[in-house]
């Protein structure tokens, strides 16, 4: 069942995803050649425990995984999802890293991801990060009350493939309130015209993966990865869905 939430539940999102985007800004001045994903993973905790949240990844199990053992995932060049954090995962430079996030406080979870670059990258990933946070903000266009959700997986996928990317395979976005996952899953394929309604309260989290050399990808316990090790990016924002204008509840910039 996919929830709309109340005005009081919106507030409580709102401040659950007010710290998900304080973390990535303070990560984002974090991030040059050298660190650590581990003294990534430690700042995040901080902040969280200041705002008195807490990490919606830490513990986290599914499908018969271990639980989650960190407060961030970490995914460095191929990884597209899920990386890990380490004292021995250092940033290089030319590397580019996506940050994904989540939050609950009050019994409300927000949810975020950014992919940034380690000092000087190449122009093939700098156009990958472009357009991937480039089909995140058109299907946000597109979270009107009356559209449905396969107008966000269509614009999703044609952003990837006009431009000569990949979507990467078998990994979505949801809906998020409560709980950390809900109804309704948000593929990034699809064609117009499908899915769910959109209805004003709705919230949901779309994130983009696009891939630069193949859609293909490699499961090793949570860490998703490209089949061929090209490099991968990932954007996400919560949003609530409204009659006229969408409100991107994890907007950046709040530090």
């Amino acid at each position: 069942m996919i929830s709309i939430k109340s005005d009081s539940e919106i507030k409580f999102m709102r401040e659950a995803n007010r710290i998900v985007s304080a973390v990535l800004d303070n990560l984002a001045e974090m991030i040059k050649p050298g660190v650590s994903t581990w003294e990534l993973n430690e700042k995040a905790e901080e902040i969280l425990k200041d705002n008195n949240a807490r990490a919606a990844f830490y513990g986290f199990t599914t499908d018969g995984l271990p639980p989650f053992k960190y407060n961030i995932c970490a995914s460095v060049n191929d990884e597209i999802v899920h990386g890990y954090s380490s004292k021995e995962k250092i940033l290089h430079e030319g590397d580019i890293i996506g940050i994904d996030i989540g939050a609950e406080k009050n019994g409300f979870f927000g949810d975020s991801a950014r992919t940034f670059a380690v000092g000087q990258i190449d122009k093939k990933s700098e156009k990958l990060m472009k357009i991937t946070r480039l089909a995140l903000e058109r299907a946000i266009e597109k979270c009107i009350s009356g559209n449905r959700i396969g107008d966000l997986s269509a614009i999703i996928e044609e952003t990837a493939k006009e431009n000569g990317f990949y979507v990467a395979e078998n990994l979505t976005g949801h809906g998020v309130g409560r709980e950390l996952h809900e109804q309704p899953i948000i593929f990034n394929v699809g064609k117009p015209g499908t899915g769910p309604r959109l209805r004003d309260g709705m919230t949901i989290a779309i994130e983009p993966m696009f891939n630069i050399g193949t859609s293909e990808t490699i499961e090793n316990e949570w860490v998703f990865s490209t089949a061929d090790h090209s490099n991968s990016a990932h954007f996400e924002h919560t949003v609530l869905i409204k009659d006229d204008n969408p409100e991107i509840l994890s907007k950046e910039g709040v530090v």
